[in-house]
């Protein structure tokens, strides 16, 4: 049978599209590019690739990271797969979907710039082509349901941050008020910060103590089956 066994079938293509984001301090913002060619030529759409024959979908979402951001080590998280097989009126395209976390600085908006890609908020992106509305939406449930577990939103902030800035972190992912009391009691109770001798007086003349995500208090926490859910 062999090779000639795979002849009998009509190609399908597999491709990954990423949903990126970043957090501005207020807002979460995801990269958009506009579509070069058709269908959907001039399109608002997610920055995405052809998968290779001798790359695995990690490998691809790398190279589409490196492209569009120009960065190497990045957090990302596979989430869904779209398979509808009217989603593209091109080919028949499978897509998978991962979300990506990134801390952006300036020269990360320029690399992304460069590639005619460009940042919008999350809740005020444009209309999108295909389903690509869907694809955000889809991964901004999954990291929704993410972050009720595992502490990734810190993938999304310096390194040094204030309790202030953290809520404000996840106002932005639930895109609702926490009250900050219980906020604060909350995320100190899980004993994954590290408090600094730093303080940030950009927001007063008092300001706010630094704190830093402790990674292994975390993952020594983790093993003994600890709940990080903030909400």
């Amino acid at each position: 049978m062999g090779k000639h066994y795979y002849r009998q079938f009509k190609k399908t293509y597999l491709a990954v599209d990423c949903v990126t984001f970043c957090f501005t301090g207020e807002d979460l913002e995801i990269i958009l590019i506009r579509r070069d060619f058709e269908p959907g030529k001039g399109q608002w759409a997610l920055p995405g690739l052809f998968l290779e024959p001798d790359e695995s979908l990690e490998e691809c979402t790398r190279r589409i990271m490196e492209k569009f951001t120009g960065l190497k080590d990045v957090y990302f998280d596979q989430f869904h797969v779209f398979s509808d097989p009217r989603r593209d009126p091109g080919a028949r395209i499978v897509t998978v979907g991962f979300y990506a976390l990134i801390k952006v600085d300036e020269k990360v908006r320029e690399t992304v710039n460069r590639h005619h890609a460009y940042w919008h908020k999350l809740y005020r992106i444009p209309p999108l082509m295909f389903d690509h509305s869907r694809i955000v939406e889809k991964a901004l449930e999954a990291l929704r349901q993410k972050v009720r577990h595992q502490p990734v939103g810190f993938e999304l902030l310096p390194e040094k941050f204030t309790i202030p800035q953290l809520q404000k972190l996840y106002e932005a992912i639930y895109n609702r008020r926490f009250d900050k009391r219980n906020f604060r009691k909350k995320v100190l109770s899980l004993g994954i910060l590290e408090k600094l001798a730093e303080k940030d007086k950009q927001g007063s003349r008092r300001g706010a103590f630094l704190y830093r995500f402790n990674r292994k208090k975390y993952q020594q926490l983790q093993q003994k089956g600890m709940d990080f859910s903030l909400t």
